[in-house]
């Protein structure tokens, strides 16, 4: 499933200022789920990306880079510390069959190593972003705990209309918001409720994120990497990128 790049009742630059001054859902269920399980989960993660996964408190998290061994970037992907004792891990769409494979790879390299470890593709859950200055108000009408004390990369399991979710603080859209992880079939449910709270709540699509997230200059390390393909070329080879900007000058990067 793709997002689309916008809705028919708002055009992109109207669904960019609507998520500014009220609240917009991105359905961004195609992002790839993941949990790690096993004693050794904390350790396996470390391997694989440039995070202190050890020190993160539980229920927090943070972005990070999935690396190749040599140190060169293969993703960024946000990973969550549970205190249900597993680690929570979201990668992006557009690299989710590679990150799937480069992570299983590692995880049977490591499980060969004595390690105890396992990688669950979260099934049957879709992911929506809620994201708009209203978003915290309008959110807390459907659910018991106050959601203002759920802070930027923190997550909890709650009810939301009577839903169960994982509900986590983040986004890239400059906005406060949230993400929430549903059940498939219960998404339409939750998506419906969260439409009939207030006129203020819109769908909104995939030219308004991007858009959004230029505007802050929020674009995400891989994104910008992608723009440019010399260097682009040289991280999928594996170098660092230390190693990689050696082969791209000063001005092709300030372009």
């Amino acid at each position: 499933m793709a997002l689309p790049v916008s809705y028919p009742d708002l055009s992109h630059v109207e669904s960019h200022l609507h998520t500014r001054k009220g609240v917009s859902i991105f359905d961004v269920s195609h992002m790839l789920q993941l949990h790690i399980h096993g004693k050794d989960r904390i350790k396996f993660i470390e391997s694989i990306l440039v995070a202190d996964v050890e020190s993160l408190a539980e229920n927090t998290g943070t972005l990070s880079l999935m690396t190749t061994e040599e140190g060169g970037i293969i993703d960024d992907c946000i990973v969550h510390k549970s205190s249900a004792g597993f680690l929570n891990l979201v990668c992006n769409a557009g690299c989710a069959e590679k990150d799937l494979a480069h992570i299983t790879e590692r995880s049977q390299a490591a499980v060969s190593a004595g390690l105890d470890v396992a990688v669950e593709v979260k099934p049957k859950h879709s992911l929506i972003a809620v994201q708009g200055p209203k978003m915290q108000a309008i959110l807390q009408e459907g659910v018991r705990e106050d959601i203002s004390r759920l802070y930027f990369n923190h997550t909890a399991l709650i009810d939301v209309w009577g839903i169960p979710c994982r509900v986590t603080r983040c986004g890239y859209t400059g906005e406060d918001g949230v993400e929430i992880s549903v059940p498939d079939d219960r998404v339409v449910e939750l998506v419906e409720k969260l439409m009939s709270e207030s006129e203020e709540v819109k769908l909104a699509g995939l030219g308004a994120r991007d858009s959004l997230r230029l505007e802050l200059d929020s674009v995400s390390t891989v994104t910008i990497l992608t723009r440019l393909p010399r260097l682009s070329r040289e991280l999928s080879c594996g170098l660092s990128v230390s190693d990689a900007e050696q082969h791209v000058t000063s001005r092709e990067l300030t372009r």
